[in-house]
C-alpha cells in the first residue's frame, strides 16, 4: 500500500490494464483516479463527449467507449502505449463496465461477440448492459441474423437488458426489424431452437428442465394415467439434455402450434388435401368441419410423404423441432406480421352465411382492425396470436426513432403490444405513422387490460399530425387512463380544419375517465390552442404535475387567462408549467400571475417574445414578482432577448430584501455579452456579502450567448461566476450562427 501522495503521482503513468486494477488501492488511500481518466479520454478519444458536464464517471464513460471503438475497429489500441498491453484484452475488461452498446450498419459487431472466443465477454455484457441501441441498420444475410439471435437471447431473454432503441433506418427491412421487435418482446421458439455453437441453450436447457419437473408433479397430483405418470418419472430419471429435447418436442408438437409455425405447415401431416397459399396471405379454402377434422398424423405416416414442394418439407423439419432450415426466420418474422383474416385463434373459418369471431381492437391481445388506417385492401388484416409462443424476459422500455413503419409493421408490433406485460415506456418518433397510429393505441388498449401491465410512459412525435393533437391526446388518455408521461409533438399538420376521418370517429367529445397522468407534453404543429379542448383533460387529470405547451397560437387575448383560470380550479398538484414558442409579447398580466402562484416551483417561458414590446416597468415588475415567491425554485427564459441590461437587473432578485428561493436561473440564448456577464457577476457578488455569503442560487446556464467577443472578459466572468454557482456554458461561435442566421433569412 503506498502513500497516497505517491500514489497520486504514479497513476498516469500505468497503462490502462494497471489503472483499473489500482483502482480499489487509489479509493482506499482517498485518491480520486478521475482527473487520470478524463485526460486519458482528452488522449486518446480527442473529442469532447456529449453532455460532459453530467458525466460522474470518467472511468466508466472511457472504458465503455473504448470497449465499442475496438468493437467496430475504429480505434487502434497500438496508438497510445497506455492501451498496449499484452495483459490488456479491450473486448473482455472493458465489457464488465459497458451499461450501453450500439450496433450499426450491417451488425458486425453482433457477428464479433457471438463467436466462440468471445464467450466471457458475451457472458460479462449480459449482466452490465442496460441498453442496446441499433443505428443505420443495412440488410444482412442470414448467418448474421441468427448472430443476432443468438445475441439477442443471452442479452435480453437471460441478460440485464431493460431497454432498446432503433434509430435512423430510412428503409427498413421488414424481416431484420420485426425479428428485432420479437425478441424484445420476449418471444421466440423454445431454447433448442437458439443453439450456441451447436449446443443448446444451457440457462434454457435448465429452465426447461425445471419446467418438466414441476408439469411431472402437478401430471401426478392431478391423478395422471398409469402411462402418463410412467413417462413423467421417465422424464425425471433422464439427463439435462434428454429432458430440454422432450421439453422441446412438446412445444414444438402440432397440438401446440409455435407463432413461427405457419396452419399451413401444419396440414401437410394430414391426408386432406391444403392449399399452401396462406404462406402468402392467403386463405386455405376448406370448410370449417375440414379444418377441425384436419389432426396431426403419426410420425411414420408423415416419413412416407413426398411432398412435391421444399417448403413443405421444411415445415415437417421444423414440425420436429429442429432449427435447420435458414428460411426459419423469415417464416416466423412474417407469420407475426401476416396472418389468414381467421388468425391462429380463429380456430372455426366460416363459410358464406357462418358466423365468425370479430376482431376489434377491444378484444384483449387482438390485432387492430376497426380503423382504416389499420386494414391492409386485399390482403390480410389480422395478425397471429402470440399465445402460443415460447416467452422469455422481456424489456421495459422500446424506442423507435426515424423508422418508418408501414401498416404491416404497425400490425405486427400492435401484436406484439398486446401482450408485452413488462414494457413501461413506448417512445415513437418520426416513424411516418399517419392514420396506423390507431393500431399502435390499438395494441396498447388490449395491454392496458391485463391484470400484470405496467405501461406507464407514452411519447409519439412525427413530421405531420393526422388528427388535431387535442383529439389524440384525448384518444390516448381514453384507452390509456394509466399511463403517468403523455408526450405528443408533430411539426406540421396534415389534416384540414373541421374534417376528420369517415371511419376514425372523434374521441375528443368522448368522456375521458380519471387518468394517474402526470406528465402532460404537447408540441402543437402551429395550431391554435383552444382551452375549452384541453379542459376535458385537465379535468381527468387530477394528479397533473408538470405540464408543456410548445409551438401553439393563442387565438384571442383571453386564451391565455382562461387557460390560467383552469389550472387552477383543475390542477392543484401542478409544480412544472412550461411555454415554448408562444408568444407572450401581449400577454404581460398573465405572466405576473404565474410568476406569483405559490403552487408552481418551476416556470419556463422559452422563446416566448417576452420583451418584444414590453417596457422598463414590466421587467421590475417580473423581478419584483420572483422575490416576494418563496416557493419558485427554477425560472428558465431562454431566448427571450434579455440583452446585457435586462440580465444585469434580474441580479436583484438575490438582494437583501429578497425571500426569493430560487435556485436555477436559464439565461440561454439571449444575446449577452462578456461585459454584461460580467458586471451581473459583480452585482450578484454585492448581494451575497449584504446576505452574509448566504443566497439559495445554485445553477446558471448561459448556453449560446456572446460570450466568445471577449474571451478574456467572459473567462473572467465566469472564474467569479463559478466561485458562486454552478454554471453551464458552451464554446458557441456567434458569428458563424449570426451568418447561418442570416443566410436562411
Amino acid at each position: 500500500a503506498l502513500p497516497g501522495h505517491l500514489l497520486r503521482g504514479l497513476l498516469p503513468l500505468l497503462t490502462v490494464f494497471h489503472l483499473e486494477r489500482a483502482e480499489d488501492a487509489a479509493r482506499r488511500a482517498g485518491v480520486s483516479t478521475q482527473p487520470v481518466w478524463r485526460k486519458l479520454w482528452d488522449d486518446v478519444m480527442k473529442t469532447r463527449p456529449p453532455n460532459s458536464e453530467s458525466i460522474t464517471c470518467w472511468r466508466k464513460k472511457f472504458l465503455e467507449t473504448f470497449f465499442s471503438n475496438v468493437l467496430h475497429g475504429v480505434l487502434d489500441v497500438s496508438s497510445d502505449w497506455r492501451l498496449n498491453d499484452r495483459h490488456f484484452s479491450p473486448l473482455l475488461h472493458c465489457s464488465p463496465h459497458v451499461s450501453q452498446l450500439t450496433l450499426c450498419n450491417m451488425l458486425q459487431g453482433a457477428v464479433e461477440l457471438t463467436a466462440k472466443h468471445n464467450h466471457k465477454v458475451l457472458e460479462n455484457l449480459a449482466g452490465s448492459l442496460q441498453i442496446l441501441k441499433f443505428q443505420h441498420l443495412l440488410s444482412c444475410d442470414q448467418s448474421v441474423r441468427r448472430s443476432l439471435v443468438l445475441l439477442l437471447h443471452r442479452l435480453i431473454h437471460h441478460g440485464s437488458v431493460s431497454q432498446v432503441s432503433m434509430c435512423s433506418w430510412p428503409v427498413p427491412d421488414t424481416v431484420l426489424l420485426v425479428l428485432i421487435l420479437s425478441m424484445s418482446a420476449g418471444c421466440w421458439r423454445s431454447g433448442n431452437a437458439l443453439a450456441y455453437h451447436g449446443s443448446p441453450c444451457g440457462l434454457c436447457r435448465e429452465e426447461g428442465k425445471a419446467q418438466s419437473q414441476e408439469s411431472a408433479q402437478e401430471g401426478a397430483e392431478r391423478g395422471c394415467t398409469a402411462e402418463q405418470e410412467g413417462s413423467s418419472g421417465e422424464d425425471q430419471k433422464g439427463s439435462p439434455e434428454e429432458t430440454a429435447a422432450r421439453m422441446n418436442s412438446v412445444l414444438s408438437s402440432p397440438r401446440n402450434p409455435p407463432i413461427w409455425q405457419n396452419p399451413a405447415c401444419e396440414e401437410t401431416s394430414s391426408e386432406v388435401p391444403c392449399d399452401h397459399t396462406s404462406i402468402q396471405g392467403g386463405s386455405c379454402p376448406r370448410s370449417s368441419s375440414e379444418q377441425l377434422s384436419c389432426h396431426p398424423v403419426p410420425r411414420k405416416t408423415r416419413r412416407r410423404l413426398k411432398p412435391a414442394v421444399g417448403r413443405k418439407r421444411r415445415c415437417l423439419r421444423r414440425s420436429r423441432g429442429h432449427y435447420a432450415d435458414p428460411e426459419d426466420l423469415y417464416d416466423f418474422v412474417f407469420t407475426v406480421a401476416r396472418e389468414d383474416n381467421s388468425g391462429l385463434l380463429d380456430k372455426t373459418r366460416t363459410t358464406e352465411g357462418e358466423s365468425t369471431e370479430n376482431w376489434t381492437s377491444s378484444s384483449p391481445g387482438s390485432p387492430c382492425t376497426s380503423y382504416a388506417g389499420c386494414k391492409k385492401r386485399g390482403g390480410p388484416a389480422g395478425i397471429c396470436s402470440l399465445k402460443d409462443a415460447h416467452r422469455f424476459r422481456s424489456v421495459s422500455t422500446l424506442e423507435l426513432f426515424s423508422i418508418p413503419l408501414t401498416g404491416e409493421t404497425c400490425r405486427a408490433l400492435s401484436n406484439l403490444l398486446s401482450s408485452w406485460v413488462s414494457l413501461e415506456n413506448l417512445i415513437l418518433s418520426y416513424n411516418g405513422l399517419h392514420a396506423n397510429i390507431s393500431c399502435i393505441l390499438s395494441g396498447l388498449r388490449a395491454l392496458s387490460r391485463h391484470p400484470e401491465c405496467r405501461f406507464r410512459v407514452l411519447r409519439v412525435s412525427d413530421m405531420f399530425s393526422h388528427v388535431p393533437c387535442m383529439e389524440l391526446v384525448c384518444c390516448v388518455l381514453s384507452a390509456l387512463p394509466q399511463l403517468h408521461t403523455l408526450s405528443v409533438s408533430f411539426d406540421l399538420k396534415n389534416h384540414v380544419e373541421g374534417s376528420r376521418p369517415e371511419e376514425n370517429p372523434s374521441c375528443s367529445e368522448a368522456e375521458i375517465p380519471e387518468s394517474c397522468l402526470e406528465v402532460l407534453e404537447i408540441r402543437f404543429p402551429r395550431e391554435p390552442l383552444h382551452t375549452a379542448f384541453l379542459l376535458p383533460v385537465l379535468k381527468a387529470s387530477k394528479s397533473l404535475q408538470q405540464l408543456s405547451l410548445d409551438s401553439a397560437t393563442l387565438p384571442c387575448p383571453q386564451e391565455l387567462g382562461l387557460l390560467l383560470e383552469v389550472l387552477r380550479e383543475c390542477t392543484p398538484n401542478l409544480k412544472k408549467l412550461s411555454f415554448h414558442d408562444v408568444n407572450l409579447a401581449e400577454h404581460q398580466r398573465e405572466v405576473l400571475l404565474l410568476l406569483q402562484d405559490p403552487g408552481l416551483q418551476e416556470i419556463t417561458f422559452s422563446f416566448c417574445r417576452l420583451f418584444e414590446s414590453s417596457t422598463a416597468e414590466f421587467l421590475s415588475e417580473i423581478i419584483n414578482t420572483v422575490k416576494r415567491n418563496s416557493s419558485l425554485k427554477s425560472l428558465k427564459l431562454p431566448g427571450n432577448r434579455l440583452g446585457n441590461h435586462r440580465l444585469v437587473a434580474l441580479a436583484d432578485i438575490f438582494s437583501e430584501d429578497s425571500s426569493s428561493s430560487l435556485c436555477q436561473l436559464d439565461v440561454s440564448s439571449n444575446c449577452i455579452k462578456p461585459d454584461g456577464l460580467l458586471e451581473f457577476t459583480k452585482k450578484l457578488e454585492g448581494h451575497i456579502q449584504q446576505r452574509g455569503g448566504q443566497i439559495p442560487f445554485t445553477h446558471l446556464r448561459l448556453f449560446q450567448n456572446w460570450l466568445d467577443q471577449d474571451a478574456e472578459t467572459a473567462q473572467e466572468a465566469l472564474q467569479r461566476l463559478k466561485a458562486v454557482c454552478s454554471v453551464v456554458n458552451d464554446s458557441w461561435d456567434s458569428s458563424q450562427a449570426f451568418a447561418d442566421y442570416i443566410s436562411v433569412m
